[in-house]
């Protein structure tokens, strides 16, 4: 495999080493290997995915993840579609964080017709784009937690994601699948309320996230099922293509919002979070939980940031900029974004037409899945499941 620089590696980047099953080794006597089919096991993977471990005793020799078929084929239907239709498709990939799918989307267009969109459309953009990331971050949390037989703070995490499901449909009548950000602007303008919502928000989420750490992360058991379980050193994320959450919580601090910048984060102070080993091994189970938790965190900051700078007085419309006819010229373009799983890209071909001639998608999802196998040689079975939960998957990205 080829190896890749990255920016931030501390260490020269090696290759991938990958341990062959017959070569792991343990101090137990050797038992029959005997293929056991696991799954569904995550919310998000019902009917889609199915691991295939092969296991000597209750030990993990190896696992082969086999995808399901959703039957969507949405960067297929996109070749038949007018670009702004393609926008519910984009929706329903990564159905907990539909709106950072859809801001990606819409920029890749805009970049393409170089459209410019009004500030205010900006603000409101990054502002449900992070609310969005809390309340993915909300369910991988709450899941992860679940996994590890926890359920109190299932039930604290999925409250707050209400409150911000509730935003969303106060502006734009979508709980879910919104089709809110367009190609050069919005389908609506922000409720007046939302923006009153959004501040007691933050003060009660703020309490949520001290008491999910109370709760859960720093719980005894919880401490002991994900420190040193399912390590993936930065060397080996950067090679296989890992990005965020999955990449940080192995020590790499690469955030598109701040290394790539787009739309207007460039005027907000935010920490990239990184996993440092604090309980266990840098790039374990924890370390992804953890830098969830941090990001969590660190969005409810640029939230307060876009509330003092929103221009409350501005009354652009917010479809001043979209075009009556979306047609960019022929061309082609990759245009990338931070979601909640790490970095969604687009390459789009454009053969003049109203209709783009290609769309094909990079999900972070379907390529943090594929470190499954290495991260998971070696564990117990019951640690498997851990790990599963820590990658934090949506199959609607993995299988397109």
């Amino acid at each position: 495999m080829a190896e890749v620089l990255h920016p931030n590696l501390t260490t020269a980047p090696v290759p991938v080493k990958v341990v062959p099953a017959e070569k792991v080794e343990t101090n137990r006597l050797k038992t029959e290997e005997m293929i056991l089919n696991i799954g569904p096991q995550h919310p998000s993977t019902h009917g889609v995915l199915r691991l295939e471990a092969v296991l000597d005793g209750e030990l993990v020799i190896d696992v082969v993840p086999h995808l399901g078929y959703l039957h969507r084929c949405f960067e297929k239907h996109c070749e038949a579609m007018t670009y702004p239709q393609v926008v519910p498709y984009v929706d329903r990939m990564d159905y907990l964080a539909a709106m950072n799918s859809e801001h990606g989307y819409a920029l890749a267009v805009e970049r393409l017709m170089g459209i410019e969109v009004p500030e205010k459309v900006e603000y409101i953009r990054v502002l449900f784009a992070e609310l969005q990331r809390i309340a993915s971050h909300l369910i991988a949390v709450g899941t992860f937690g679940l996994d590890v037989g926890a359920f109190t703070p299932f039930l604290y995490c999925f409250r707050d994601r209400e409150d911000i499901l509730e935003m969303f449909e106060k502006t734009c009548g979508a709980r879910l699948l919104y089709n809110y950000i367009w190609v050069g602007g919005l389908s609506h303008d922000l409720h007046p309320d939302v923006l009153g919502m959004v501040r007691a928000f933050v003060k009660k989420n703020r309490a949520t996230h001290k008491e999910v750490n109370e709760l859960l992360t720093f719980n005894k058991i919880f401490l002991e099922r994900t420190a040193n379980v399912g390590v993936l050193k930065p060397d080996v994320a950067i090679n296989m293509g890992a990005s965020g959450p999955m990449l940080r919580g192995s020590g790499v601090k690469w955030d598109l919002r701040r290394d790539d910048p787009y739309s207007i984060y460039d005027r907000f102070e935010f920490e990239v979070a990184v996993g440092t080993g604090m309980i266990g091994q840098v790039g374990d189970c924890f370390d992804r939980h953890w830098v969830r938790m941090l990001e969590w965190e660190q969005s409810l900051n640029i939230i307060e940031q876009i509330l003092e700078q929103f221009p409350q007085n501005d009354k652009t419309d917010v479809q001043k900029a979209i075009p009556k006819r979306i047609k960019p010229p022929v061309g082609e373009i990759y245009s990338r974004t931070e979601n909640p799983r790490g970095e969604l890209g687009y390459y789009i071909v454009s053969k003049d037409n109203v209709n783009p001639w290609r769309v094909k998608v990079r999900s972070p999802a379907f390529t943090n899945l594929a470190l499954l196998p290495i991260i998971s040689r070696g564990y117990l079975m019951a640690d498997l499941i851990i790990i599963l939960g820590s990658i934090d998957i949506v199959l609607g990205e993995v299988d397109r």
